[in-house]
């Protein structure tokens, strides 16, 4: 009788615990997801990024790549003066006139083609939620989301068991959630860093034995932002099925419209190349205590 007790006080304890966890998950974190995923242009609009990329070609990163331009022109007299001793080939001057106008506009306007390519991306995902809005009558995101979820699984009473099946299903749900939070962190950040690596991309147009760099930062480029654009496509079809609290085919597949967009980045990885975005966190990995 004692060791029931015992037993009693120890589950109760762990659903207490595991019971506050998910709560504090849910109002918390996936509001921050809708920040995170769905960008637009004001991610790199802020004074103190314009600060680090250059406002204009006198300042930051752009003011760098314009000193790189003159070095780039004498590299190039130089081995026009070569070629002509030894009677190799090299780019036409008229040519490389021309490539060095056209690739120094784009250079110094390479800020604002980041700008028109993330705005573009938000107006394309916006438009896709919109239409599941009007579809569904439900807000596409994440918050609503979270709302469905607690009509099928809820955590909040004092019933909640761990060791029951919804228990595991939300323990599973949770997980993938921070899985989640890390991976669109890290393609945050990421697209950021590509942004600033813009000027220094169109500069390496200028030699042809350079400009392979130019074509895959513009796939990772790419392949980050159109991320968004698969996320609403997922969130669109994720809504359009019918909830059920008393249906386990419903739980199943509320588990995989979040696996699907966990897995987002390797769907587009697959089909238009780039870098990986993804973090894997399981039970595994987080009893050794790293990611």
């Amino acid at each position: 009788m004692e060791n029931n007790n015992i037993i009693e006080i120890i589950s109760t304890t762990i659903n207490t615990i595991f019971s506050n966890l998910f709560s504090s998950i849910d109002n918390e974190l996936y509001g921050i997801l809708d920040d995170i995923i769905f960008i637009s242009k004001d991610i790199i609009t802020d004074s103190h990024f314009e600060n680090i990329l250059g406002a204009n070609a006198s300042q930051g990163i752009l003011l760098i790549c314009n000193t790189l331009i003159i070095a780039f022109i004498l590299y190039y007299a130089i081995s026009l003066l070569i070629s002509h001793m030894t009677f190799s080939e090299n780019i036409r001057p008229t040519a490389f006139i021309f490539r060095t106008i056209i690739f120094s506009i784009l250079l110094n306007f390479s800020p604002f083609i980041c700008e028109i390519l993330i705005e573009l991306v938000s107006n394309i995902s916006l438009a896709i939620r919109n239409i599941g809005e009007v579809l569904f009558n439900k807000e596409i995101c994440f918050s609503t989301l979270i709302q469905e979820l607690n009509n099928i699984i809820s955590v909040n009473t004092t019933d909640f068991n761990l060791f029951s099946l919804n228990g595991l299903l939300k323990g599973f749900i949770s997980i993938g959630l921070l899985n989640l939070i890390f991976t669109y962190s890290l393609r945050y950040i990421m697209i950021k860093i590509f942004t600033l690596l813009a000027p220094f991309a169109f500069l390496t147009l200028f030699m042809r034995n350079t400009n392979w760099f130019f074509t895959a930062w513009l796939k990772a480029y790419l392949s980050l932002l159109f991320m968004q654009i698969l996320v609403s496509l997922i969130l669109v079809v994720t809504f359009s099925l019918d909830f059920s609290s008393n249906d386990l085919l419903s739980k199943l597949l509320i588990i995989g419209s979040i696996y699907a967009i966990i897995k987002t980045n390797s769907f587009v990885k697959e089909l238009m190349g780039g870098i990986s975005t993804e973090i894997s966190l399981n039970i595994n990995k987080l009893r050794g205590g790293s990611l």
